[in-house]
Formats: structure tokens, C-alpha cells, sequence
């Protein structure tokens, strides 16, 4: 947790089972022990505050506390960010056998959506705050609902300073966001992208077959539904896909390649080819 209104609501409403607005943090049924998790970036001059806050906060709610410090530097970006704390995150949940949660809420999802939507997003982008692995209790609550509980409990919480700087992209569009109409319209197109994507899904998982993958396959069922497969075949294969950009390059190669040829798609990723079929593979698994 980061200390901040929306991380201390959650824990609060954790710990004494008490309703945030219409959401219940309990809808889910998930009991047992609660750990705080902190994760300093180390991007802001004072965020070793956060960290005593929040280590006294676990203790004044008698709960386990695990925390990390890295040195990303005021100039590191949010998703670099991101990836180190849930990185952290997902330690600390392996540690306990425990189920990550987050104090995400409605506002979050409709500025995640417009920060996507900022940047080019492809329909993926708006199906966002989706992982079957974190939770989200809050997730249909409003960041009224949650100052308002904190207004009703008097819970006090750490303000991030840089929530009031124009730093970031997601600071800048909040204060563009602030109509409830809006933010309830970006929330159910979310939602709608959510269940298109799990139907998508599931379509990949049973046409892409197993390696070695067709050639003759990919290269005639439309580009669209292509640059899917890969996505699909790249997960399962390497654990993550690279960029709509990259597997639209691996398209062409799969239409156009030699025989006995390669490309590079990222670092320690190639797909090799041969005539009538191609395979991803990590090289450092080849080599060894």
C-alpha cells in the first residue's frame, strides 16, 4: 500500500468489514490474514516518509508488513515503476500463499482508459485493470465514495506530493475527468472490452494450435485475426507478447521468410523458420 486515501480506506475496510459507499471490499469472500505490502521507487525526495507511515500503519492494525526501497530516480517512468512494484507485490504474495489486492477504483479504471486512449490505444487498451491474479475491491466505488469514508471513520492518510503537480499524464488528465457521467461511461466501456476480450481469448487458445505453428495458416486467416494468434503464441511460449508493432514485422516474416531463416523479435526471443512451419523460441534456452 502506498499510505495514500485510497490504500487506507481499503485496509481499514478490511480489517473491520466495513462498506465502502455500495461496495463491500469482502464481496469476494477472500478472509484469512491481511499483509501490507509498501514499495518505495525511491522517485521522490520524501517518499522514506510514506514508508514509516505506512510500517506504522500495519502495526497499529496488527497486520504483517513487508516493504522494499529501490532507487528509480525522479525521472523513471510510471511503468517502470509499475513493473518493480508488482514485481515486489507478487514476491510477497508467494511468500504468505496470499491473493494480491489493490485499491483501484472507478476514477482509476476511466483515467487509465483516457491515458490509453491518449497514447493510440488498440481495443486491448480499454480492457484495462483486468489480471485474473489481483483483486480490486474497490473497484466499482468513486473516489468520493472512499473521501467520504475517510471523512465518516477519520482515517488520516500520506499525501503523495506529486499528485498535485503536472508531472505526470495521469494527473493531467485527472483534472479533466472529473464529470461522474463521463467517468461512469469510460467504467462501462471497460467493462464491455473486458468481456469481448475474454471471448477473443478463448477463440485464440483454440485455433493457434501447437508448435510448429502453420505458416500457410497465419498468412491467410486476415491480418487482424493473425496479429491475435501471435499474441497468444508468444505469451505461451515466452511468458509475455511483444508490441502490436513487432508481431505485425513477424507477420510479414511468417508470409515472406526463407527457409532455415530467423528474426530477432526482442531481447533473447527469435522465431525460426522453416518451410512450411516457424517457432518461437528463447534463445538462452536454445543455447543451453
Amino acid at each position: 500500500m502506498s499510505g495514500g486515501v485510497d490504500s487506507v480506506v481499503l485496509l481499514d475496510a478490511l480489517v473491520r468489514q466495513r462498506t465502502v459507499g455500495r461496495v463491500d471490499p469482502w464481496q469476494s469472500n477472500h478472509t484469512g490474514a491481511i499483509i501490507v505490502a509498501h514499495f518505495d521507487h525511491g522517485i521522490r525526495s520524501d517518499s522514506a516518509d510514506d514508508e514509516v507511515f505506512v510500517s506504522q500503519l500495519a502495526k497499529q492494525y496488527n497486520c504483517e508488513y513487508r516493504s522494499r526501497r529501490v532507487e528509480l530516480g525522479a525521472h523513471a517512468s510510471e511503468n517502470t515503476a509499475r513493473q518493480q512494484r508488482y514485481t515486489f507485490l507478487r514476491e510477497v504474495c508467494g511468500e504468505f500463499n496470499a491473493v494480491l489486492m489493490t485499491a483501484h477504483h472507478i476514477n482509476d479504471i476511466a483515467e487509465t482508459i483516457a491515458i490509453n486512449l491518449t497514447r493510440g490505444t488498440g481495443w486491448r487498451g480499454l480492457a484495462v485493470m483486468d489480471s485474473p491474479t489481483v483483486l480490486r475491491p474497490l473497484q466499482d466505488a468513486t473516489k468520493q465514495d472512499i473521501l467520504q469514508y475517510a471523512a465518516v471513520h477519520a482515517i488520516t492518510w500520506h499525501e503523495d506530493s506529486t499528485n498535485a503537480t503536472d508531472t505526470y499524464l495521469r494527473n493531467r488528465l485527472r483534472a479533466k475527468i472529473q464529470d461522474d457521467d463521463l467517468i461512469f461511461q469510460l467504467a462501462a466501456l471497460r467493462t464491455a472490452q473486458v468481456a469481448t476480450k475474454r471471448l477473443i481469448d478463448e477463440e485464440v487458445t483454440g485455433l493457434m494450435g501447437v508448435a510448429p505453428y502453420s505458416r500457410y495458416f497465419l498468412a491467410h486467416c486476415g491480418d487482424g485475426v493473425a496479429i491475435e494468434l501471435l499474441r497468444g503464441i508468444f505469451i505461451r511460449e515466452c511468458g509475455e507478447s511483444p508490441t502490436v508493432p513487432v508481431r505485425r514485422r513477424a507477420l510479414h516474416a511468417i508470409k515472406v521468410a526463407r527457409q532455415g531463416s530467423f528474426m530477432h523479435v526482442a531481447a533473447g526471443v527469435q522465431i525460426r523458420f522453416t518451410r512450411t512451419h516457424f517457432v518461437v523460441e528463447q534463445t538462452d534456452k536454445v543455447l543451453s
